[in-house]
This record gives C-alpha cells, structure tokens and sequence, in this order.
C-alpha cells in the first residue's frame, strides 16, 4: 500500500514527493536556458496535486527559495538599478491583491490569466517594454506582477519581457530575473501569511523540491555559460510567445467566451 503522507506531507505519497522534486530541477533548467517558463511549468504540474489555496503560496515560497540561489549564482550580473522601484510596486502590488485574494470567484481568477496576452506584445515589440524611465517602469511592473502574482502565481513570464529590454547579455536578464522575484515572492508570502495561510506541513517537500530546482540552476547555468546570446534570445521569444497563447486560450475559457 503506497503512503498518502509521506513525510507527513498531507495528500502526497513517495512517487508524489519524488516526481516534484524532478520536476523542480528540469523546470529550473528550462527557466536558465531561456529566461522564462520554469515557474509556469513547474505550477501547471504542481495543479495536479494541490488545491488553489495550497497552491499558490505554496509555489510562491519554493519559487522564492529557487530566486534566492539564482541571484546568489549571477548576482554580479544583476540590474541593481531595477531592484528598489520594483520593490516598491511589489510591496503596493501585494497589499492590494491580498485584499481581493479570497473576495473574487474562480471563473474570474482564471480570466485575469488572459492580461498575459501582453506577453505577446511586449515579446516582438521590445520599444514597448522600453518606454519610460526605468525607475517608473519597474515600479509599475512591480506592481503588476505582483498583485497579479497573489492570484496566479507564475507572474515570472509577464515581467521577463521588460527584464529583456533592459539587459545586455542573457545573464543580466537571468539575474534580475532572479532579484526582483525575490522581491515579488516575499511581498506575496508576507499577504498569503496575513491572510492565515500555513504550510508547515509542507516543509519536507518544500525542502525537496528546492534542492532539485538548485542542483537545475546549477546544470541551467553551465548551459547558460556556453550558450550563444541569439540562440538565447531566441528561445527565449518562442517559449515566451508561445506561453502568452495558452495563458490567453486559459484565461479566455476560464471567463466562457467559449
């Protein structure tokens, strides 16, 4: 008979526990060889297991923890200029969405998904994610990615198109990548706790699945290393764009338009 707590972790057996903690590592690698995705995939496979209220802060803390090794790994690389503003509209972001987190139904959850059809653009048309001073412009995004973040979680795709515009080399963009999620996870771990949302039985596999998501930064940066910048940029535009076309086929069910 196969555990249905392993490690006492409610609803999870060996095979479950397991299979996260792969799926954390390759996910982890996806996310450094094109600058995006990892935190969307790894929460499409998570769905399968966990309600939306375990979920989502969940995802939040073991994507913080994943950022957190990221940024120490490139943290010479990173925009240090962006960091603050973005700061800043997280910390607004989050208090706003916690507000509203349990108020809003789940049709309209799943509709708020369809705002990454801006993903798209902002993909293909760098000037976009470009306007404005930087300061303002992380400060907004800050904000959005946020406050949207508090909902759907995998809010990483949305702001890695401006985080492109802004950086140089495709290290640079993994960096901030990593720092300003750092700063959009704590705000939203910070709402999820006011909220009364705990985890503590969560921790064995919390612990688990960031091993494996940092042994996959580690392998992810060794390919990142030796990888062209345009075979990076354009992965990067291609998984991107092809993400915002299934978040908005998501969202666009989730409020029945069809």
């Amino acid at each position: 008979m196969i555990e249905t707590a392993f490690l006492g972790v409610p609803g999870v057996n060996a095979w479950i526990f397991f299979g996260l903690s792969v799926a954390a590592c390759c996910t982890s690698i996806v996310a450094m060889v094109t600058g995006t995705a990892g935190g969307l995939l790894l929460l499409a496979i998570m769905a399968f297991f966990f309600e939306p209220t375990t979920l989502l802060p969940l995802h939040t803390i073991i994507m913080l923890l994943t950022s957190v090794h990221v940024a120490i790994l490139f943290w010479r690389y990173t925009l240090k200029a962006t960091v603050l503003p973005f700061l800043g509209g997280s910390i607004a972001g989050a208090a706003l969405g916690g507000q509203i987190f349990i108020a809003l139904p789940a049709a309209i959850l799943q509709g708020i998904i369809g705002i990454f059809i801006f993903i798209l653009i902002l993909t293909w048309l760098p000037k976009i994610a470009s306007a404005g001073g930087e300061t303002k412009r992380f400060a907004v995004v800050g904000f959005g990615v946020t406050f949207l973040g508090i909902f759907v979680s995998a809010t990483g795709s949305l702001l890695a198109s401006f985080v492109a515009s802004a950086s140089p080399d495709r290290r640079n963009h993994v960096a901030t990548m990593g720092a300003l999620m750092i700063c959009s996870h704590v705000t939203k771990i910070v709402a999820f706790g006011v909220l009364g949302i705990a985890l503590s039985a969560y921790v064995p596999l919390i612990i688990a699945m960031v091993a494996g998501a940092a042994t996959g930064n580690w392998i992810g940066g060794q390919m990142l290393d030796r990888m062209q910048e345009q075979i990076f940029r354009t992965l990067f535009k291609v998984l991107l764009t092809i993400l915002g076309l299934r978040l908005l086929w998501v969202g666009a069910r989730g409020l029945g338009w069809f």
